[in-house]
């Protein structure tokens, strides 16, 4: 596609390339729209970012097969403070919504969402507006005026014990899970105690066996 000064450019994060694939299609059969670059992690999104002139937007999903996309978000708010990141998942907004929103995203669609409405939400992203599913919305209106909220059994992870709980699920063992957050072996033993703790699970067969159905549960849509 032919990018002029007025098309504004996306930047796509997410590790299916289905997926990616299938959004770039979207978004460059619309007007004044432009993918410019995609990564499949965390590391390959930093080192784009840094290499080449900033994109209007960074759509970001949750699972990412280092870093998680909340952290990502987190670290570009940092290093690009212009930089707008929307987070775009397959997961349930009760869980995340609010932590992408306190890390510094500008919204949080689900991946549910149909063409028109996801192509609507990231215009308004890059309107500099806030971008919401439907259902993220309410739940966070609900929070902000002290409304009745629909709690997940996973919501008093930390970010950083869902992230955990999350490559626990990917089938990972310790050492991985290490490599890939860049934090030591007994930091994530320490992680899995207190997930388990918090999630009442005695052993780490069972923590598994949870995580790795609570990622079955979603599957990710293509556009």
């Amino acid at each position: 596609m032919t990018t002029t000064n007025s098309t504004q450019r996306i930047f796509l994060i997410d590790d299916h390339p289905v997926f990616r694939h299938g959004l770039r299609q979207l978004l460059e059969a619309e007007s004044g729209l432009a993918v410019c670059g995609e990564a499949e992690d965390a590391p390959g999104a930093l080192a784009s970012l840094q290499a080449g002139d900033l994109p209007d937007l960074a759509l970001v999903d949750v699972s990412l097969p280092s870093s998680g996309g909340i952290d990502l978000v987190r670290r570009l708010r940092v290093l690009h403070p212009k930089l707008r990141c929307l987070v775009v998942s397959m997961h349930d907004e009760h869980l995340y919504a609010e932590r992408a929103v306190r890390a510094g995203a500008v919204g949080y669609i689900t991946k549910a969402l149909g063409p028109k409405a996801m192509v609507a939400e990231i215009r308004k992203a890059l309107r500099g507006e806030l971008a919401f599913s439907e259902g993220a919305a309410t739940m966070l209106l609900r929070s902000a005026y002290g409304g009745e909220r629909r709690e997940s059994r996973y919501a008093n992870l930390s970010d950083r014990e869902l992230e955990v709980f999350e490559l626990i699920g990917r089938g990972m063992k310790a050492g991985a899970i290490s490599e890939a957050l860049c934090i030591s072996t007994k930091t994530v033993e320490r992680h899995q105690a207190g997930i388990k703790q918090k999630l009442g699970v005695a052993h780490t067969s069972e923590l598994r066996r949870i995580a790795a159905i609570w990622l079955s549960e979603s599957s990710a849509p293509t556009p």
